[in-house]
């Protein structure tokens, strides 16, 4: 198949020259602080700053500053999430729907200066997780659009750690109540957990506070949910399982709890925490023979001093 014109040709113009920068000049450059990939929970803002480097060639420069986003998500009907790029003056663009909403800006500077900009992502409170969205800030010089450079920053949808308020001694049945209201349908929660030694409170890994708050409501026992989130770092230590020997000494007063010995009280001689096991000896025997038992067949009765 052969290729055809179709429609009168245009009349060529002479190509127009491209300004080439002085003798050292250095390319145009975006820095951007910290990390440019970020996970964010739903409801969240969070603030890129950057700055732009022009070539050292000692005039003034007319620049073009154009921003575009991308964005993904794991679920149809999934909210929007807000951008908004700054500067020292005011908003440069943002992307709300009473916002002009063209991408490009012009700014003029001056030798020797940088421009500086702060990109601000907000998470909606709706965000599914894995929501994602890339932003892209493109910037070059009017004049010569080939010294160009883009700054790409990402932002991704992750969970929350939330601390719900409950009623003391009514943990366990808080948490069950809210496991079954999630069940049955999406509601954005993947974890519960009711630590036994925590009083009044029960953690909830879900997406946002706002969904959780309607799926508490009208739970008995809960007295609403704690503002701020949770760090992993603070209940990560209920999620790891402790050896039956943990608090137990050398030298503890120790009641048997199970065991041919059962009710006998002796000392803790030795503790191997490898098989979890204690040698204690019996205060009663006749002859001090050291017994061997599970550490979670003894209850502490006197620490060692």
């Amino acid at each position: 198949m052969g290729l055809f014109d179709i429609g009168p040709k245009k009349k060529e113009e002479p190509a127009k020259e491209t300004p080439v920068p002085q003798a050292g000049a250095k390319a145009l450059e975006f820095v951007v602080q910290g990390e440019t990939k970020r996970m964010m929970a739903s409801g969240d803002a969070s603030e890129f700053e950057m700055t732009l480097r022009l070539p050292d060639d000692g005039q003034s420069h007319d620049i073009v500053v154009k921003v575009d986003t991308l964005f993904s998500s794991t679920e149809e009907g999934s909210p929007e999430w807000f951008v908004k790029l700054y500067d020292a003056v005011g908003v440069v663009w943002e992307n709300t729907p009473s916002a002009d909403q063209t991408n490009e800006r012009f700014f003029e500077i001056m030798p020797g200066q940088e421009k500086s900009f702060t990109l601000k992502i907000t998470s909606p409170t709706g965000a599914r997780y894995g929501d994602k969205i890339t932003v892209l800030v493109n910037a070059c010089l009017k004049d010569n659009p080939s010294m160009n450079d883009v700054a790409t920053m990402q932002a991704t949808a992750r969970q929350s750690m939330l601390a719900v308020k409950t009623s003391i001694g009514h943990e366990k049945a808080v948490a069950d109540s809210i496991a079954s209201r999630a069940k049955p349908k999406p509601s954005g929660v993947f974890a519960i957990l009711s630590p036994a030694t925590i009083r009044g409170y029960v953690f909830v890994e879900a997406m946002n506070t706002d969904s959780l708050r309607d799926l508490v409501k009208g739970v008995r026992r809960t007295r609403g949910i704690v503002k701020g989130e949770t760090s992993f770092a603070e209940i990560e230590h209920f999620l790891t399982p402790k050896p039956i020997v943990s608090g137990i000494v050398e030298g503890d007063i120790v009641e048997l709890i199970a065991g041919p010995f059962k009710g006998e009280k002796a000392r803790v001689q030795q503790i191997d925490e490898n098989k979890e096991e204690i040698t204690v000896e019996l205060f009663e025997a006749m002859v001090p023979i050291p017994v061997t038992i599970r550490g979670d067949h003894v209850r502490v009765l006197e620490k060692e001093r």
